[in-house]
Parts: structure tokens; C-alpha cells; sequence
């Protein structure tokens, strides 16, 4: 059993910061697509974007350049959680309650991922807990 608590005590902060670098990563290439045509979406009009639209790439993108480097981690998250459950909400759950039929369950993935990150931080990989040691 100590084996197991100390592999716990040791790899539950490190596999922290991958999930937060992972969701992160893979959240940017939806604020890069609205924001960059990147990766290249195959959408016409991807140029002009709508006010909310636009707001959510910048939200997406350099939100999740921000948790993808663990700067700000826990605000940072706590916002893009917000932004997904809108998302959710607005965009998803009016086609049907179920996620899987309403193509929402990306958005409420990543809206519990977030908020699990906005109460965690961002694990022992980030800036932010680079910054807190040096004090």
C-alpha cells in the first residue's frame, strides 16, 4: 500500500499538468480556427466573424495559450468554463437534452475540465507554481 501512495503522491500532480496542457492545446485549435483559418477549417466566411463569435476565438486561443503555459491557471480556467457552459447552453441544448444528440458534449467536457482546473490549479508543470516556489 505505500507503494501505491507514494506512486499516487508523486504522479497525481505531474498527470495534473498533462491534462491541463492537453485540454489546453486541443482547446486553442478551436480559438485558431475562428481567429487564423489554423488548422485550416474548410469553412467559407471564416474571415468575417460575428461579435460573440469572435470573442469566443480570442477567449479560446489566448485562453488556452495561458493554460497551456499554467500562467493564471485558476481565473484563466474558472473564464473558460464559463465560456463553454454558454456554449452549451446557447448553441447545444436547445437541439436536445441529451449531449450525445445535441453535439454538446465537447462543450460539457471541456466546461468540467475547466472547472476541475479552476479548483485544482495547474499541477506542478506550470508557470504559475514556478512563480510560487521562487517566492
Amino acid at each position: 500500500m505505500a507503494d501505491l501512495n507514494s506512486l499516487t503522491s508523486t504522479w497525481t500532480p505531474r498527470l495534473l499538468s498533462v491534462l491541463r496542457i492537453v485540454a489546453a492545446f486541443l482547446f486553442m485549435q478551436h480559438g485558431g480556427q475562428k481567429l487564423f483559418d489554423f488548422p485550416a477549417s474548410g469553412q467559407p466566411g471564416s474571415g468575417s466573424l460575428p461579435p460573440l463569435m469572435l470573442v469566443a476565438g480570442v477567449l479560446e486561443f489566448f485562453g488556452g495559450l495561458l493554460l497551456l503555459l499554467g500562467i493564471l491557471t485558476r481565473p484563466v480556467a474558472f473564464i473558460l468554463s464559463g465560456q463553454m457552459a454558454v456554449a452549451y447552453f446557447m448553441s447545444h441544448a436547445p437541439q436536445s437534452f441529451w449531449p450525445i444528440l445535441n453535439r454538446g458534449e465537447l462543450a460539457a467536457l471541456y466546461s468540467f475540465v475547466f472547472l476541475y482546473l479552476a479548483a485544482a490549479g495547474g499541477g506542478v508543470w506550470s508557470l504559475d507554481n514556478l512563480w510560487r516556489r521562487e517566492r
